[in-house]
């Protein structure tokens, strides 16, 4: 499992996503103005993700299910995808949990 940095070249904004080891995207973030802010966010990820308190479980409109996960202010640091069931959310979850504090970081 690795995180992916990468600018936007539609926002000029720094991103990270969180990849399984079969490429798959289990975590998204928010833009960032910098860089930095970004390395900062994924710190914040390898640093919350072991805590199941900071998931936000929710279900959308088409009720699909997704969650983000939260750093200790309560300000969301990563959005999950879309999950057809509860099974396929909790086990995000659990891959987040495991797998996020060690993955490596990989600027694109």
């Amino acid at each position: 499992m690795k995180f992916e940095v990468f600018q936007s070249e539609n926002d000029q904004k720094y991103y990270f996503r969180l990849k399984a080891g079969n490429g798959q995207v289990i975590l998204s973030s928010q833009g960032y103005a910098s860089k930095a802010g970004c390395m900062n966010g994924i710190d914040s990820v390898k640093n919350n993700a072991a805590d199941d308190a900071n998931y936000e479980r929710k279900e959308a409109a088409n009720g699909k299910l997704h969650f983000n996960l939260l750093a200790q202010n309560k300000q969301v640091i990563g959005k999950s995808q879309m999950y057809a069931g509860k099974s396929g959310m909790e086990n995000g979850i659990d891959s987040v949990k495991t797998n996020a504090p060690k993955a490596t970081t990989e600027e694109l």
